[in-house]
């Protein structure tokens, strides 16, 4: 009777969770709930345990529509608990109207985009979404020693993947006439002076707060001089706003406007030899385009003063600027300035390589668009600064792939396991435990098989334990290889379930990303190159599609000229 009540309670809590959690019952959760209960009536929890675990296997079998109905019909005040999904929508835009609101993405092209670009790029896209107004991807290119050709298309190319369309498209390098006459009207105005002292005095006179003597030049000379900057009559001039250099924001010291950069652009060629900064080129770029509601990372509040000073100054429209806090992530780069060095040192191999938080390294691992979207949604637009864990990214890609991806058997660090009396077997394995859609494969077995080197080595001469989906073996010897037994095929509760392949097997490499950084130092062993046998239809996989390897984890596959090899995605 006693062993009927725990199964009966066991039964009903492992039920509950499978469908809190999308059909999958986690065995710890339910012996939590029902020592909770059954403690109290005088159970030990040695004696639950085994037969909270049976259930719990024999709850997971069931499809999920099955447990829900047996859930209503034998404790249908548990199946009102289930989980509910957070909202995480975006907040609504201040001074937006329907139909009015103009967002823009505004990359560098100096590199291949990342996750932080992708908090940005996301944001943007989806408050044009939401308010069915446009989007624009504009090309901030207005320094050309940093502008590469390659990377328009690249950084387009990450948008498409990451499930971004634009409305129009531009480069600020094609304003830059605009910008011309935007400057002279600052000049004429006594606002902008052209500055020709040498970088050490200027930062020197920055940061005494005193002005230097080309602020006291008149207009006509500034503009005379300005001519020839652009001209390419003199060298060593920059074009400054007349701030306040007493300001205790330091951004508005007389910022540079302008300045001379002697190398040819990757679209406008030698057409141009002075360039607007980002603090110029940003605010015209974000008025005279229509941009709304232009989101910038907090990293840039000191320049808002500058910015909303020259659309003063110049009379143009000033949109609603808005800041959030940058994405940071434990252990990982989330910027171009650190990401770049480790390519240039080869501490990784490239920009896809998937120790990286770009996009080409996030699909590369078989991070899909989709968790991204969810995964920046969660951190929403706060300006509050934060460091989060790679884990919730991973977290929101399996979510995602947990019920759509097919299951495999992979043994990394194999041993030989030959198994007396075993029968000769078809064997047909469903590709998931829940879904029967996803079809199934037939392996033929005998008496060779092998398993994982660590399994074995938790496992003494005479231990039972179970061929997953196939039958039991107990062991009889351990050596350079195991020998065992046929032991029947009805299920025992406690018995080790482990994975396996049978002699025809496919040799499959896969690469285990870790942190690149632990605290401030490279970490030298965060690539990890695991050896193992994959079960033979892995063989027939293509590439890019994301796996399961039991008791191992989610895996993208590479297939190229029947070459094949596996980038591990997570747990």
């Amino acid at each position: 009777m006693s062993k009927e009540r725990i199964r009966k309670t066991a039964r009903i809590y492992a039920l509950q969770n499978a469908v809190q959690f999308n059909g999958k019952a986690n065995p710890k959760a339910v012996v939590g709930k029902v020592i909770a209960v059954l403690q109290k009536e005088g159970f030990s929890p040695k004696e639950l345990i085994p037969i909270i675990n049976t259930v719990t296997s024999e709850v997971n079998e069931l499809s999920l529509d099955n447990q829900k109905n047996e859930l209503e019909r034998i404790a249908p005040e548990l199946l009102k608990k289930e989980k509910k999904e957070r909202d995480f929508s975006l907040p609504e835009l201040p001074h937006a109207k329907k139909g009015k609101v103009v967002t823009r993405f505004p990359p560098e092209p100096n590199g291949y985009l990342h996750i932080g670009h992708a908090k940005a790029a996301i944001v943007d896209y989806e408050y044009a979404k939401m308010y069915d107004g446009r989007f624009i991807l504009r090309f901030d290119d207005t320094n050309p020693e940093n502008a590469h050709l390659e990377f328009y298309d690249a950084q387009k190319d990450d948008l498409i993947w990451l499930g971004i369309e634009w409305d129009e498209e531009y480069n600020t390098s094609d304003n830059i006439e605009k910008h011309y006459k935007l400057a002279e009207q600052l000049i004429k105005q006594e606002h902008a002076y052209v500055c020709t002292c040498d970088t050490s005095f200027i930062k020197e006179c920055r940061f005494n707060g005193k002005e230097c003597d080309c602020r006291c030049i008149d207009t006509g000379e500034s503009l005379d001089i300005w001519g020839e900057m652009i001209s390419s009559s003199i060298e060593g001039a920059i074009l400054r706003l007349k701030g306040d250099m007493t300001c205790d924001n330091t951004a508005m010291r007389d910022p540079t406007l302008f300045r001379i950069i002697e190398k040819e652009h990757p679209l406008q060629g030698d057409k141009y030899r002075v360039w607007p900064t980002y603090d110029f080129s940003g605010a015209v770029e974000d008025s005279i385009s229509g941009v709304t509601h232009p989101f910038r990372t907090k990293e840039y509040e000191l320049r808002d003063e500058c910015y909303f000073k020259l659309l003063d100054l110049l009379g143009i429209r000033k949109p609603h600027l808005m800041e959030f806090a940058r994405l940071s992530i434990e252990g990982m780069p989330v910027s171009k300035r650190k990401i770049k060095p480790l390519i240039e040192r080869g501490d990784v191999l490239g920009y896809d390589d998937i120790r990286l938080p770009t996009l080409r390294g996030l699909k590369k691992r078989g991070i899909l668009p989709q968790a991204i979207k969810k995964f920046v949604l969660e951190q929403g637009i706060s300006k509050v600064e934060s460091s989060v864990t790679f884990g919730l990214l991973e977290a929101a890609n399996r979510k995602i792939i947990d019920p759509i991806t097919k299951r495999y058997f992979y043994v990394s660090d194999p041993i030989k396991l030959v198994i007396d009396n075993a029968p000769q077997n078809e064997k047909k394995i469903d590709f998931h435990p829940r879904d029967k859609k996803l079809g199934n494969r037939t392996i033929k077995t005998d008496k060779t098989f092998y398993v994982e080197k660590l399994d074995m080595n938790k496992l003494k001469v005479g231990d039972i334990f179970r061929l997953k989906d196939l039958f039991n073996v107990k062991i009889k010897k351990k050596n350079d290889q195991i020998t065992g037994e046929y032991a029947g095929e009805e299920l025992i509760s406690d018995s080790a379930k482990i994975q396996w392949t049978t002699d025809k097997y496919v040799n499959l490499s896969v690469f285990i990303p870790h942190v690149l950084y632990i605290g401030e130092k490279f970490n030298k062993d965060s690539l990890e190159k695991v050896e193992g046998f994959a079960e033979e239809s892995v063989g027939n996989i293509k590439t890019d599609e994301i796996v399961q390897f039991e008791r191992f984890g989610f895996v993208r596959i590479e297939n190229v000229n029947n070459k094949i090899k596996g980038f591990f995605t997570h747990k």
